[in-house]
C-alpha cells in the first residue's frame, strides 16, 4: 500500500511508472514528473482504466475515496467510466441552457413585450444564482432561496413570475426527460401574497363626463387625443392599445383582432367597434394608416408610441395618478357595465379576463359576441350622453333582452 511519504519522495525516471495501492488504484508517474491517480477495473470481460485526477490536488485519501465510489458502482452493475461521462452530459444541462432552449422555442407565441419581460426576468432575477446549475440536481429548497432573494427587495409580484417562468422551464425539461419532476409544485403557497393593487379610476358618472370633455379640449398631437378618445371606449389593455396594428383592424366590419400574441391570456381577442370608436379611427387613418402602428411613436413610427404617453397626457390635463390612469378605464367599464344590468361572463370576456378552460374560452367567444357588439355601441352611447352633460340611463329592453 501507498503512503504521502512515498508519494511524496517518488521522483520521475526515463520511463513512465506506476505505484500500486490497493483494489485496483495506482499512481502514474511520469517522466516529466507528472503524478496521475488511475482505477484499473474490469467490466463486461474488458480492462478498463478510470482517472481520478493528479497528485497532490488529489490526495491519496481522495483517491482512495473516488476508487470505492467506482468499486460501488461496479457492485451495481455499471459501468463507472460510462456513468461519469452520462453524469457531464447531464451537467452540461444546466438551468441556464434549459431555460433559454425553452425560450427560443416558445418565443415565436408571445408578443415582443412579454417575451422581453421573461428574458429580462430570467437573466436578473434567476441565472445569477441557479443558472450554472445541473437542472437535474435543483431541488425545492434551493429555488425557494432564489425566489426569497427576489421577495428580500420587497418585489413580490416579480418573485411570484419568476417562479412561475422556473415552472414552465421545469415542466419543459420534464417533458424532455431532463428532469424527474418539477420543484415548484412543490413551493406552490410558501411566498409572500401579493397584495390586490386597485387601480386608480372614475366611478362617478359627471366626473367621468367631465373627463371625456377634457379630452376633447386635449392640446396635445393629434395622435394622442386620438388614444385618449378610444381608452374609455375599448377598454383595452394600455399596452394592447398603443400596440394596436392597422392590419388587425377591419373598419368595415366594425372590429379589431388582437392577435393571442399579443394578449396577456394568449388567446385571440375580438374588440367590436362601436360608430364612434370607428369615427375616432377614420379620423386617424389618413395620418398613420400607411405605417404599421395605429398609434406610432413621436420619434420613429417604426416603434408604438411610449407606455407613458397616455398617462402623461392625462397628468397634462390635470389629473393626478391617484384619479385616474390609463388602465384604469377598464375599472371604470367593468363597474359601470355590470352595473348596468350586462351579462357578466359578456362583460369579463370583453375586457379579456382569464378563462383557461380552451373549450369555455371557445363557447364564451361564439355565445357572446354578438351581445358584446351591442354593449359596446350601448357604452359609447352612454359616454356620449355623459359628455354631453346629461343623465343617461341605459336601456336594454331595445336589445330585445
Amino acid at each position: 500500500m501507498l503512503t504521502d511519504t512515498a508519494i511524496r519522495n517518488a521522483k520521475p525516471g526515463q520511463k513512465q511508472r506506476k505505484l500500486s495501492d490497493e483494489k485496483g488504484l495506482f499512481l502514474l508517474v511520469a517522466h516529466s514528473g507528472g503524478k496521475w491517480w488511475r482505477f484499473k477495473y474490469r467490466f463486461a470481460g474488458k480492462e478498463k482504466l478510470l482517472s481520478l485526477g493528479t497528485y497532490p490536488e488529489v490526495s491519496l485519501a481522495q483517491a482512495r475515496e473516488r476508487r470505492d465510489e467506482a468499486r460501488k458502482l461496479l457492485a451495481r452493475g455499471i459501468d463507472p467510466s460510462a456513468a461519469r461521462k452520462a453524469e457531464k452530459r447531464s451537467g452540461d444541462d444546466t438551468f441556464e441552457r434549459i431555460a433559454l432552449e425553452w425560450y427560443s422555442r416558445t418565443r415565436p407565441r408571445w408578443g415582443q413585450t412579454a417575451a422581453t419581460q421573461i428574458l429580462a426576468q430570467l437573466k436578473q432575477n434567476v441565472f445569477p444564482w441557479i443558472g450554472s446549475r445541473p437542472i437535474r440536481e435543483i431541488n425545492a429548497a434551493e429555488l425557494l432561496t432564489a425566489m426569497r432573494r427576489i421577495e428580500e427587495r420587497g418585489a413580490i409580484y416579480t418573485a411570484h413570475r419568476a417562479l412561475q417562468t422556473c415552472g414552465r422551464v421545469f415542466r419543459y425539461a420534464l417533458a424532455c426527460n431532463k428532469v424527474d419532476r418539477d420543484p415548484t409544485i412543490t413551493l406552490r403557497g410558501t411566498l409572500t401574497s401579493v397584495k390586490e393593487k386597485h387601480r386608480a379610476c372614475i366611478l362617478d358618472p359627471r366626473t367621468l363626463g367631465k373627463l371625456l370633455r377634457d379630452i376633447d379640449g386635449y392640446q396635445g398631437t393629434f395622435v394622442v387625443r386620438a388614444a385618449l378618445k378610444l381608452a374609455p371606449l375599448l377598454f383595452v389593455r394600455p399596452g394592447e392599445l398603443r400596440h394596436a396594428e392597422w392590419p388587425e383592424v377591419d373598419l368595415e366590419a366594425a372590429e379589431w383582432r388582437i392577435p393571442a400574441a399579443k394578449m396577456k391570456m394568449e388567446d385571440l381577442h375580438i374588440v367590436p367597434l362601436s360608430r364612434q370608436a370607428v369615427a375616432v379611427l377614420r379620423e386617424l387613418h389618413p395620418l398613420t394608416g400607411k405605417g404599421k402602428y395605429v398609434f406610432p411613436g413621436f420619434r420613429s413610427p417604426a416603434r408604438p408610441m411610449s407606455e407613458n404617453t397616455v398617462n402623461a397626457a392625462l397628468r397634462y390635463m390635470g389629473y393626478s395618478a391617484e384619479q385616474v390612469t390609463g388602465h384604469g378605464f377598464r375599472a371604470t367599464a367593468m363597474s359601470l357595465l355590470n352595473e348596468q344590468g350586462w351579462n357578466r361572463d359578456a362583460v369579463d370576456r370583453q375586457l379579456a379576463h382569464a378563462e383557461r378552460n380552451k373549450v369555455r374560452a371557445a363557447y364564451l367567444h361564439a355565445e357572446f359576441l354578438p351581445e358584446r357588439r351591442r354593449m359596446m355601441q350601448a357604452w359609447a352611447d352612454f359616454l356620449d350622453g355623459l359628455r354631453q352633460g346629461g343623465k343617461v340611463i341605459p336601456i336594454r329592453a331595445a336589445s330585445g333582452e
